[in-house]
């Protein structure tokens, strides 16, 4: 179904009937953080006319302070009033793209990279690549100078309910905020951790996704605040508990038909869906450093705490890397679940997709599908049945995503490099960091 177009004239009116007197200006950055330039309405008409410029050479992984004009060019169908209000009026935001200072798109914008490999996507015979992401986010209490504490919030584990559930009203009204955004909220629940909680949207096209899940990080963290709480994304915030993900489900159109799926294959399956689930496979560690690209995503990705860690599939247990849910029709997907939600969304679904095409192009087979706990077997079963680990560390993701050509194209040269740079000075710096672990461990004993 072709979604709504928003017109300049649609978004006059709009500010004149919501006493919009604000517009933030959103963007993102090589490390999926969300930039903003906001501006008075009395520049709406140089924001529609793309005219918008800021300073490049600020934003990590943009362009050198000598060439560093950049213009902003709003997505009108982004147009979104924020349902708070300050003292001053509404605050409206548009997402833009990030253009040369000659119109042309700029390759090193994470969003008009997903728009490009979208378009290649479009030009091999597929209409839309869907996606319905499920982050996950921990909320802790902020002390008494409002800056965040490790002090959850509550003791609640897999959908409890109050009293044990205690950041249910904050829960409640984020999904409330979103909904008068115009989110289609299909569930939310306090996850297996204390403090941890999911909220579930449901699916839209890539593009539209990945925006959606940056609009949902700031609602989250905004309401947060307001209950005196504060929302984190970071993966692994606390030692011996869940850590959190952002499970990617994906399904891939030819007009209005899923061709993932075969009514006639036992397993819902169709062949088109198994060539990009084995692209997914041969790719995956490649994609690692892509879908978990902080040195703290790699605390989540161990054994025991329901994250994957080994490369494999099964449409019956939650220990592979890739499920396969039940569903027919338009409900049939695969299931990324490695992802965590410290991944740039724009990245992640670009490669993701681009990993999966790869899969379909060279009509790739996957191994046998594994129905058995990976955990519980010995490495000689997991040799024997050809199943390969997911990178351990940061360190090493970056050295498989180096060896990986195609997930390098899902990023073109710029991005790529200019990520690589980021993580590796990353890395460097906790490599040099001494932690209070290895104080304890050593310190008295040698």
């Amino acid at each position: 179904m072709a979604k709504k177009q928003i017109t300049a004239d649609m978004i006059r009116t709009s500010v004149q009937e919501q006493n919009v007197q604000f517009l933030r200006l959103m963007f993102t950055d090589i490390n999926g953080i969300i930039k903003n330039v906001e501006v008075p309405v009395s520049q709406l008409e140089k924001v529609l006319a793309n005219k918008m410029t800021f300073d490049g050479s600020s934003i990590d992984g943009f362009v050198r302070i000598e060439e560093s004009d950049m213009m902003l060019y709003p997505d009108l169908n982004t147009w979104l009033l924020f349902p708070w209000e300050n003292d001053h009026g509404k605050i409206a935001r548009l997402i833009c793209s990030v253009h040369e200072p000659d119109g042309r798109p700029f390759a090193g914008d994470p969003r008009n990279n997903l728009i490009r490999i979208v378009a290649e996507m479009k030009a091999a015979g597929y209409s839309a690549f869907n996606i319905g992401p499920e982050p996950e986010f921990f909320l802790f209490k902020l002390d008494e100078k409002g800056e965040p504490s490790l002090q959850l919030n509550d003791k609640g584990s897999y959908f409890d309910f109050a009293p044990l559930d205690m950041g249910e009203n904050c829960r409640r009204d984020i999904v409330l905020e979103l909904e008068k955004m115009g989110f289609e909220v299909e569930a939310s629940h306090h996850e297996v951790a204390p403090g941890q909680h999911e909220i579930d949207f449901k699916y839209a096209d890539a593009l539209t996704a990945a925006d959606n899940i940056q609009t949902f990080k700031l609602v989250v963290k905004t309401i947060a605040r307001k209950h005196g709480l504060y929302a984190t994304f970071m993966p692994k915030p606390l030692h011996g508990i869940n850590g959190s993900g952002m499970h990617i489900n994906m399904s891939l159109f030819k007009d209005d038909a899923n061709v993932f799926y075969d009514e006639a294959a036992e397993s819902g399956l169709s062949d088109d869906a198994l060539h990009f689930l084995a692209g997914l496979l041969r790719h995956a560690r490649g994609l690692t450093a892509i879908n978990n690209p902080t040195v703290n995503s790699y605390k989540r990705l161990v054994p025991g705490f329901e994250a994957p860690v080994y490369i494999a599939w099964s449409g019956t247990n939650r220990s592979p890397l890739v499920r396969v849910p039940n569903g027919k029709g338009l409900s049939k997907r695969l299931e990324l679940r490695s992802v965590d939600p410290t991944a740039n969304p724009y990245l992640a679904i670009a490669a993701i997709l681009e990993a999966g095409l790869d899969g379909v192009k060279n009509r790739l087979t996957p191994e046998e599908a594994i129905d058995r706990n990976i955990y519980r077997m010995q490495d000689a079963e997991r040799k024997a049945n050809h199943i390969q680990d997911l990178p351990s560390t940061l360190h090493n993701a970056l050295k498989a995503l180096e060896d990986d050509d195609v997930v390098k194209q899902a990023l073109g040269a710029h991005l790529y490099q200019s990520f690589k740079d980021s993580k590796d000075l990353e890395w460097a710096a906790y490599r040099q960091s001494v932690s209070e672990w290895e104080r304890d461990q050593y310190l008295e004993l040698y």
